[in-house]
């Protein structure tokens, strides 16, 4: 007769101790560390609220990662009625439990979920996943040192990390009852959040956000429609972000009846922000009506490299080009993305040098919807050549020929870590009277092309046609048949 499986006697006794749990919760005191875990997952699956809270109240760890049992689902609440009952109960002693740990509940779904996989490892292996100081022993203090021990330092506030999307309506109720908590444990429960989603302005949302640990964002998302006024009272917020590593602003409008001083103060306020971002490195900026003519004032105004920088559908002048082609710091700048710029009338120069400064370590490149006709393409071919790290490349819905298309298949065949190529369908796969996308002629540019990547010894780079669905005007990608579409009806 074989035994069952080590993991799956401690789970069977787990869930035997919860059968009773008054003596699930008297157990907690002298429960061993490396048991708790497994416990509390137990107790998680099977709704044990009471036993819950007390296990935050007893938890052994410096930080209790509940947002990654949750994963994809949404909390149950009366289980996060529970946790967070037990970490208010634990604030409202007066004096230091003796297994106090818990510094840090983290409510985000998608970090330490490796913890909740390891706990059947060694006690080191448990505590090394969450803070490395936890898991060093700790030295006995000698009767001199107990001597000179004064009283008790002020409790460090307990931080919960949760990320945040801030919509319209009110919060659901398990984002309620955290912000109520927050309020009434203020100064020693402390609201953290990485990662910042505001997509639209209330009185309720500012309040929440309000409660929010602002130096703890690091990516914040502006994604709702703002007037440039809006903006301006949202910039105090923004200047005590400076762990901020990426921001995305998207939709800020200008009204007819703000005068140029106005707009010029607005616009001043604003970009004189990113001093205060040291951090930093991503930076994506979509639909802003401030930015043509005023790029410089950003770059002016950034403290370090960017990684990835994204302008998008914005209004471009020729000289905002030539601003970043020479005052934008490439050193580190990975990822460029200028899809829905109008750049048909913008002289291909600075375009070129800008992807030259960035040959050494430029990943992605997205020039996708541009305008960029065949002498445009022809100009900056040599330093996308150069390109040596570049790994995807889109440049669909440009006008372009097969001649060009050809050309660029060429240069961009020794770039050995480039592995997907999105391309426009060329000029001479459309219908001449029509203007319609001809499959037909479509599947034999998509053949030529397979045909030279064989011939040149790269088979295994992917390039693949995007142009607009005929019946819907979503993005289709072809290999050589329309894929991706589902409503995609011959023509």
């Amino acid at each position: 007769m074989s035994l069952p499986a080590p993991r799956r006697l401690l789970e069977l006794a787990c869930q035997g101790l919860l059968k009773d749990e008054a003596s699930a919760i008297a157990a907690l005191e002298s429960l061993p560390m490396e048991l708790f875990p497994p416990l509390f997952v137990a107790a998680f699956t099977g709704k044990h609220t009471k036993v819950l809270k007390m296990m935050v109240q007893a938890w052994p760890f410096p930080c209790l990662p509940l947002g990654a049992l949750m994963k994809d689902r949404q909390p149950d609440h009366e289980i996060f009625q529970a946790a967070l009952d037990g970490l208010d109960a634990l604030l409202a002693q007066a004096t230091r439990p003796r297994r106090w740990k818990l510094q840090l509940l983290n409510l985000q779904k998608k970090v330490h979920q490796e913890f909740w996989t390891v706990w059947s490892g060694t006690r080191t292996d448990v505590c090394s996943l969450l803070e490395p100081e936890a898991a060093q022993p700790m030295r006995k203090r000698g009767k001199a040192d107990r001597s000179r021990a004064g009283p008790n330092p002020p409790l460090a506030p307990v931080q919960v990390f949760v990320d945040l999307c801030l919509k319209e309506g009110i919060p659901d109720e398990s984002l309620s009852y955290l912000i109520k908590k927050v309020t009434e444990r203020r100064g020693s429960l402390h609201l953290c959040c990485k990662k910042l989603k505001i997509l639209a302005v209330s009185k309720q949302n500012m309040n929440i956000l309000n409660m929010v640990q602002l130096d703890s964002v690091q990516d914040l998302e502006l994604n709702c429609t703002w007037k440039l006024s809006t903006l301006k009272k949202f910039v105090p917020y923004l200047g005590q972000m400076g762990s901020l590593r990426r921001f995305l602003l998207s939709h800020i409008l200008t009204s007819s009846r703000t005068t140029m001083e106005q707009e010029e103060l607005c616009v001043g306020q604003v970009t004189s922000q990113f001093l205060s971002l040291p951090c930093l490195q991503e930076l994506c900026l979509d639909s802003v009506s401030f930015l043509k003519g005023r790029l410089d004032q950003i770059l002016r105004s950034l403290k370090s490299p960017l990684k990835t920088l994204s302008i998008t559908n914005c209004l471009f002048l020729e000289r905002d080009l030539r601003h970043l082609s020479r005052h934008l710091n490439v050193s580190q700048l990975k990822g460029l993305s200028f899809s829905g710029l109008n750049l048909t009338n913008i002289t291909s120069g600075p375009l070129q040098l800008l992807i030259e400064k960035a040959s050494p370590t430029l990943q992605n490149l997205d020039l996708d919807e541009c305008g960029i006709m065949d002498p445009q393409f022809m100009d900056i071919l040599p330093a996308l050549s150069h390109c040596s790290q570049l790994m995807t490349l889109s440049f669909c819905e440009n006008p372009i020929s097969m001649t060009v298309l050809e050309d660029l298949l060429r240069h961009t065949v020794g770039l050995s870590k480039l592995t997907r190529v999105l391309y426009a369908a060329p000029l001479e796969s459309y219908e001449e009277t029509s203007g319609t996308l001809h499959l037909g002629k479509l599947a034999q540019v998509h053949a030529v092309l397979k045909q030279m990547l064989q011939k040149l010894g790269r088979p295994d780079m992917v390039w693949l046609c995007a142009s607009p669905c005929p019946r819907c005007g979503d993005r289709t990608f072809y290999d050589p048949n329309p894929i991706l579409c589902p409503c995609y009806v011959s023509i």
